[in-house]
């Protein structure tokens, strides 16, 4: 379909609409675009997938609030639409729509599967193979890594080809035989509400076929568990929640199909001295008050370790920013971004005998604002 739409515009409602005025603008366009009231219409078929994406989204408060701080790239492996994931339990979130859907054990998540290539299975024949479901990983970095990027090896369990049967689910090579339920073609049709609705054998899973004699050790699924250690390379400058996609790392897919893909979430841990905006980093200054009034050099080391030598204009004032070019963030595009000082003029709380006698006499010699004027907001950005 291209590039996503925000799916706030593909249900028609504003960003602030209610949860149940979302649940309205969902219900209509699931029924103009229900697949059983469009047989053959491709474009129907990926408005109301490209509707239920939203609505899972959006219908659900945690993932709303992520799409609305992070956008796509927050949700993204969360939603099984979206990104092929683990099946769900989805008859609360649907409750409802039972009229349009079915209600009972198939329901929604079984014209999820078919439409969007879930645990289920599609449309007929024994030959037929799933793609595998998509993981998700969350792995933490300090904030050096992150910016300068970094090797980790990471440990996680996902499925495989059973290894007594190499994925084929029978023992002993036995074979299969056509579902008896739907003979062979995967499909049953229900009557439900005013839609006839096609969903996925439940005796064959929509595959089919059935296991003559199923593997003991898998028990006919030819999947097995295995726990694994992969080595992930995270780019320089990634940034919090953001993702890195191992292709592959996934559940193996049943029926031999394609493994899924691996999807590492990237949470960053805050610095104790700087803060990242975009490819920019900021980092409070300390200078003491003759620096300021004066000028000079200070030496600086930045986040990479590196000594630079920071010129201090004379009569700068507490909180300008002083740039460093290229001390940011390494990006993809080769030029880092800026490294923004912001000065903090340090007043002592203390002084010496001999320092207020100076003060005294710089006093005495410049004057001293006893009735001093606002200074105009605008002044201060």
């Amino acid at each position: 379909m291209g590039t996503k739409r925000d799916y706030y515009e593909v249900l028609g409602v504003p960003k602030d609409a209610s949860k149940e005025d979302i649940k309205k603008a969902y219900r209509k366009l699931a029924i103009q675009n229900h697949p059983d009231r469009n047989p053959g219409d491709k474009a129907a078929e990926e408005r109301f997938k490209e509707a239920t994406e939203a609505y899972e989204v959006l219908g659900d408060d945690k993932k709303r609030e992520t799409y609305d701080r992070f956008g796509f790239a927050g949700v993204d492996g969360m939603n099984g639409a979206g990104a092929g994931g683990n099946p769900q339990d989805y008859s609360e979130m649907f409750r409802g729509f039972e009229d349009i859907f079915g209600s009972g054990g198939g329901g929604f998540s079984d014209i999820f599967d078919t439409l969007f290539g879930g645990g289920g299975g599609g449309g007929g024949g024994s030959s037929r193979s799933s793609h595998g479901s998509n993981l998700r990983y969350d792995l933490e970095l300090p904030f050096e890594d992150a910016v300068f990027g970094c090797s980790r090896e990471i440990a996680f369990t996902h499925n495989e080809a059973c290894p007594t049967c190499h994925g084929s689910g029978s023992a002993d090579g036995s074979g299969r035989r056509v579902c008896p339920t739907c003979q062979g073609s995967g499909q049953v049709r229900r009557s439900s509400g005013f839609f006839s609705i096609s969903q996925p054998c439940p005796t064959c899973g929509g595959e089919g076929y059935v296991v003559e004699k199923p593997c003991r050790d898998c028990r006919g699924t030819g999947l097995a568990k295995k726990k694994i250690k992969v080595k992930v390379t995270i780019p320089a400058g990634v940034d919090d929640g953001k993702r890195v996609v191992i292709p592959g790392q996934g559940d193996a897919g049943p029926n031999g199909g394609p493994a899924g893909d691996l999807y590492i979430f990237i949470r960053v841990r805050p610095h104790e001295y700087y803060e990242r905006q975009g490819n920019d980093l900021y980092c409070a200054l300390p200078i003491t008050m003759t620096m300021a009034a004066l000028g000079g050099e200070i030496s600086f080391d930045t986040i990479d370790k590196k000594t630079i030598k920071v010129t201090i204009p004379a009569g700068v004032q507490n909180g300008k920013m002083l740039r460093v070019r290229e001390g940011g963030v390494p990006s993809g595009g080769g030029r880092r971004g800026d490294l923004y000082l912001k000065i903090m003029v340090q007043i002592p709380e203390r002084i010496s005998r001999q320092g207020r006698e100076i003060l005294e006499q710089y006093r005495q010699s410049e004057g001293e604002q006893t009735k001093p004027q606002p200074i105009r907001l605008d002044d201060l950005k």
